[in-house]
């Protein structure tokens, strides 16, 4: 056995099964802070080597006769100073103070350390050859700085709509340019379409459990929002009719794909049945479908189905990265078109011509789609330890998403197990800000995109999925 790469088998310190049980009496320090003193301490002064495997937080925890969450804490600090890390499948290592210190101390460390499950970003890209060719877009942009500083036309240049076009021919959508807008993001079209569809005072319809994007600007433009009974495939479309009997609505909005929070995903049928409805009231259908690339079969789009009602957003925020404030909005005739440029043209003036640059040379020349590539195969991978580690039947999601939807087991409450994420160092978003109608159900979403790498999100499912198969009586954090 390499003396890099062993399994601590006990020192005279142990007493348990797990190989290393210090004393934690001896720093006066609270019990999951003591763990990463005694890590600290124990790797100074030789007693633990660099690629020592350490005990799992189970383990130490019988060992050392405190609850989960303690030890988890503990490991977590430890990941925080740079001192182990986790490797996916194999467990959590000693790591060479020398190369810590290599990589950048603490700031280096933060790589390993704890995870936010409440930001819904998809993946960040890591492959050397992928990110080579994102960095050298933003150098061969430089040659064009001056021209791209400047006030632009409205829209998109032809190159750009062309560049968005070809995007969306990707999701099964021909549209004439006369149709197309190029926005500053999908909230500035959301906004402008919710301003065109409906005054202060209307009803528009949207799914209980939403984006809850839509309700903040609902608010703003004192609309109301009528929530929607779901079942696992989204919206019921009896209840829409019903809706659209008793309170007249202008538009329903729809998160159709990979629904935020739910994971949802309107099957063709379903979509086929709410155009019958909204066509029979003449309701507009606003689809939001921010995750239009990342499943690799998606239904047929409402767009594509009902081009006449339909306000089609496709952000790209969900699928190249949320810091590219642009979003492709299709209206449903040239007509409707033109008041939907001045309303943007006069809340935003124009969309980046940076980020719109940059979106049409990643579009055009392939790098968008190696980068969606990249996030739904990341994508897919995270979902598989989600399904090896979180108890079966406790969360919804679909194998090509970055975020789950766990209903949480009898006696937890959102909160409360929202407040054991944080004293893991974990976040994760209840269901409140979700709710349109009705008392919010007992669930949470858990996000596994954005900066955190499979390590991260091993441990912190681990720690999330041990919540799950106890009680939080069980669960509470004693230090």
């Amino acid at each position: 056995m390499g003396s890099m790469d062993r399994d601590l088998r006990g020192d005279g310190r142990s007493g348990g099964p797990g190989g290393w049980a210090p004393d934690l009496k001896r720093w006066g320090k609270p019990h999951y802070r003591a763990i990463a003193e005694a890590l600290s301490d124990d790797i100074r002064t030789g007693r633990l080597t660099p690629g020592t495997r350490l005990p799992t937080q189970r383990a130490l925890a019988e060992a050392l006769g405190l609850n989960f969450t303690t030890v988890s804490r503990g490991y977590v600090e430890a990941h925080k100073r740079g001192l182990i890390e986790g490797r996916v499948g194999q467990g959590t290592f000693v790591v060479d103070p020398a190369r810590t210190a290599r990589s950048g101390g603490v700031e280096g460390a933060a790589r390993t350390g704890p995870v936010d499950f409440t930001m819904n970003l998809p993946p960040e890209p890591d492959a050397p050859a992928l990110q080579a060719t994102m960095q050298a877009s933003f150098a061969e942009l430089s040659g064009h700085l001056n021209n791209l500083l400047r006030y632009q036309g409205f829209g998109g240049t032809d190159e750009d709509k062309e560049a968005a076009l070809h995007w969306l021919s990707g999701r099964g959508i021909a549209a004439p340019r006369e149709r197309l807008l190029i926005c500053p993001g999908a909230h500035s079209a959301l906004s402008s379409v919710l301003g065109q569809v409906a005054r202060a005072g209307d009803t528009i319809c949207a799914e209980r459990i939403t984006y809850p994007g839509i309700r903040a600007l609902a608010a703003h433009l004192g609309l109301r929002l009528v929530g929607l009974p779901m079942d696992r495939h989204g919206v019921d479309p009896d209840a829409f009719a019903a809706a659209c009997t008793k309170v007249a609505p202008k538009a329903i909005y729809l998160n159709p794909l990979l629904q935020n929070p739910t994971t949802a995903t309107l099957p063709r049928t379903r979509r086929e049945a709410i155009i019958a409805v909204a066509r029979r009231y003449a309701v507009s259908i606003i689809e939001d479908d921010a995750y239009a690339r990342i499943c690799p079969t998606p239904p047929p789009s409402f767009a594509e189905l009902a081009p006449e009602i339909t306000y089609y957003v496709a952000g790209l925020a969900k699928c190249l990265g949320a810091g590219l404030r642009l979003a492709f909005l299709v209206a449903p005739s040239p007509r409707s078109a033109l008041p939907l440029g001045g309303a943007l043209r006069a809340a935003t003036v124009m969309a980046s011509p940076i980020s719109t640059a940059l979106a049409t040379r990643w579009i055009m020349d392939g790098t968008a789609e190696a980068i969606v590539r990249f996030v739904r195969e990341e994508s897919s991978a995270r979902q598989r330890i989600a399904a090896a580690l979180l108890p079966a039947g406790s969360y919804t999601a679909d194998p090509h998403g970055f975020h789950a939807w766990i209903t949480l087991p009898e006696g937890w409450t959102r909160s409360a197990f929202a407040s054991q994420g944080r004293s893991a160092g974990l976040g994760v978003v209840g269901s409140d800000p979700f709710c349109v109608a009705g008392t919010p159900p007992e669930a949470v979403r858990l996000c596994l995109g954005g900066p955190s790498t499979r390590q991260q999100i091993t441990h912190g499912l681990e720690v999330l999925a041990h919540a799950l198969e106890g009680s939080p009586a069980l669960a509470s954090t004693y230090i």
